[in-house]
């Protein structure tokens, strides 16, 4: 029977699924001689009987039936319309519209969409948002068709500009407070990017270096009065483009380095950035980003800044104009926040100059692509040796959730770590400022090297004493004032977004990705 004896569906298959499907492979004398049902249809059983010489129309016809069946299991895809008169279309990419609200049913009512925005997108304010234009033409169509078409995302939706944040807050707001617990019409963000307000003794310093192979800090800078990459023009995304060189071609010291267009890596470059963590690549389709159209026309003005040294690297043009990223191969967490703060202020003294400035709001704070990575947006990560801890993961996670931190092992998620080398960050990013994120995963961090060594000695560890309630209101600072930051962890997004990797944006930030903190 040869490739007909694969068949997994069952049918029954009309002629037409049969004859158009099987081309030259049709056979009207063996359609004719095969058992029909009452309606004229063949069962799998009986096409494979009337077609045993000729597999063609068999596999043919079971692929339509399953073609058929993932077309309609997965109508996000064709939701909506394509729009026709969007001008930032491309080749690679469309513009989708929606009329109506698309039939999303989140999966807490049993449905396939998991995100925050399917979640708080009633029919009625659909309707009230869905011809609300940004001045850069950015619509709700626009911003929720990466959330319509990748029912797996946790925030599902995206601004494509800077107005979006305050033209679509009704349903942003929301999203915002599902997040990350940060209630928009309540709470206020505060920004404090002095590395000397941070706290890291001699002796602390020490300690981490005997446990902690390197450090990471990250997050993403806007420049306003340019679309973001889901909404920009490809005037836009060359205007961003050149800025950023710009501010790269005035670092000095320590920051001095080289920029690299993305389109015209060499293959050494390319495999130089990548063996480093470095470098970024085109979204895959379940990423927030392809179906937002952040990666439209790639590779085309994107880019990567390292310094001479590798500890401090820009990307220019992924989810946002630029992620800045500081790191070194120790556990000086202090210093790596140091030189964060410093390429921080230099591109935004370069942006200034010209008369610019960061996308920036009073609520808000640093605002992006993604409702994941508002406020701070930062993220600092450490990785550490935990040998005791990486017997007992969920101990492990228990004790983290306390400190507000979020663990990330090398061997999947709730699995011991390869190595028992630990990804551990700070969970939250608004509501807090830059400095007191540090410090607690800094104070966090130590109080997990005390637990390591007190079972490393024999002993046992118990709740409320050397962690828990108690031990976390020590550890953490008092809270920036108005801000209620979420004690749950953002899913792994998008930036994201990689969910793979440690640096991605949580749960939705951007897939091209950044490479855990290096080992």
């Amino acid at each position: 029977m040869g490739a007909a004896a694969s068949i997994s569906g069952e049918g029954p298959f009309s002629e037409e699924d049969v004859k158009t499907l099987a081309g030259d492979a049709w056979d009207a004398a063996k359609w004719e001689s095969a058992e029909k049902t009452e309606d004229g249809k063949v069962t799998k059983e009986a096409l494979m009987a009337a077609f045993g010489g000729s597999s063609e129309a068999a596999p043919a016809a079971e692929e339509a039936k399953e073609a058929e069946a993932k077309t309609e299991d997965e109508w996000w895809l064709t939701a909506g319309a394509v729009d026709e008169e969007n001008p930032r279309n491309t080749e690679d990419f469309k513009y989708r519209t929606y009329s109506e609200r698309p039939p999303m049913v989140h999966t807490s009512e049993g449905g396939k969409h998991k995100s925050l925005m399917c979640k708080n997108l009633t029919t009625e304010l659909f309707e009230e948002l869905k011809d609300v234009k940004t001045g850069k033409g950015y619509t709700l169509s626009n911003a929720i068709q990466t959330g319509v078409m990748t029912p797996h995302l946790g925030v599902g939706i995206t601004a494509g500009d800077e107005e979006c944040w305050t033209a679509f807050a009704k349903i942003l707001n929301p999203v915002i407070k599902g997040w990350h617990g940060f209630d928009p019409e309540t709470d206020k963000h505060v920004s404090d990017l002095d590395p000397e307000h941070v706290e890291m003794s001699a002796e602390t310093l020490e300690r981490f270096n005997k446990y902690v192979a390197s450090t990471r800090i990250r997050a993403a800078r806007n420049v306003s009065g340019f679309s973001l990459p889901a909404g920009a023009t490809v005037e836009d995304r060359h205007g961003v483009a050149e800025v950023l060189q710009k501010a790269f071609s005035k670092f000095e010291g320590d920051l001095k380095g080289t920029y690299y267009d993305l389109g015209s890596l060499t293959d050494e470059q390319t495999e130089d950035l990548r063996s480093n963590g470095f470098l970024f690549q085109k979204p895959k389709p379940t990423n927030l980003l392809t179906y937002c159209g952040a990666a439209r026309s790639w590779p085309d003005d994107r880019g990567i800044f390292h310094n001479d040294e590798r500890t401090a690297l820009c990307w220019c043009n992924e989810e946002d104009h630029c992620r800045i990223i500081s790191m070194s191969k120790d556990g000086d967490v202090k210093g790596v926040f140091k030189r964060f703060c410093e390429l921080s202020h230099a591109i935004k003294a370069s942006v200034e100059s010209d008369g610019g400035k960061f996308m920036f709001s009073e609520t808000l704070g640093f605002l992006g692509t993604c409702a994941s990575n508002l406020g701070t947006g930062l993220r600092a990560s450490v990785m550490v040796k935990l040998e005791k801890l990486n017997e007992n993961v969920e101990l492990l996670e228990e004790i983290c959730a306390s400190l507000d931190l979020q663990p990330r092992g090398s061997a999947g998620e709730h699995s011991a770590a390869v190595g028992a080398k630990w990804d551990i960050s700070n969970k939250q990013r608004i509501g807090f400022s830059e400095v007191q994120l540090v410090q607690k995963m800094i104070n966090g961090v130590n109080k997990l090297l005390d637990i390591e060594e007190k079972l490393a000695s024999g002993a046992e560890v118990v709740k409320g004493v050397d962690w828990g309630v108690a031990a976390a209101e020590a550890a953490a600072p008092a809270p920036a004032e108005g801000g209620e930051a979420a004690d749950a962890a953002a899913p792994a997004e998008g930036g994201e977004a990689a969910a793979a990797a440690a640096d991605a944006a949580p749960a939705e930030g951007g897939e091209a990705t950044e490479a855990p903190a290096a080992e």
